[in-house]
């Protein structure tokens, strides 16, 4: 391989290397990924929207006591209402910093990210209503269980459609 080569290679991965750490960052917190890309009125703006969200919906307090096996007690001190505006923030950060970084060049490779806000909507709007097998997960774990199916049909959507498309025209 001449130098060239390697060097393209090397590029790419460290472009890969790049998005995932963008995308690790803003799963930590939305707006860490976009701070990381230099992107700060960005960042700071998810960060607030973050505060604001997670303050108003008293999610920290949810997520302590989901964690504490307390799902009784979670659902009843979380405002669903304010909650619901987090999957969309939380999944759209994750999709910018990760596409800001270089992620994301395959088409549709949004989907995943798309499906997986919607299906934890969902999965948030039923968590008060719903158990499996005499366990009531609440408005944390039901959620958190939701990304699975959701990132399943964006991925698959995304086969199914990069599948099925028409090759451009010159």
């Amino acid at each position: 391989m001449d130098k060239t080569t390697i060097n393209y290679y090397f590029s790419k991965g460290f472009e890969k290397v790049k998005a995932i750490e963008a995308l690790l960052w803003s799963i930590a917190l939305p707006g860490f990924g976009q701070l990381l890309n230099k992107k700060y009125i960005k960042g700071i703006l998810f960060i607030a929207l973050e505060f604001v969200i997670n303050t108003q919906s008293q999610f920290n307090e949810a997520i302590r006591l989901s964690f504490l096996g307390r799902t009784d007690e979670t659902a009843r001190i979380v405002d669903i209402g304010w909650l619901m505006f987090y999957p969309c923030l939380y999944f759209f950060a994750m999709w910018d910093a990760f596409k800001d970084a270089g992620g994301g060049r395959m088409p549709y490779s949004f989907l995943p990210f798309v499906f997986s806000a919607y299906f934890v909507t969902v999965g948030l709007m039923y968590s008060a209503h719903v158990t499996i097998g005499d366990v009531f997960f609440g408005p944390i774990w039901l959620p958190i269980l939701s990304v699975i199916p959701g990132l399943a049909v964006g991925w698959l959507l995304q086969f199914l459609l990069l599948r099925w498309r028409r090759p451009s025209v010159p």
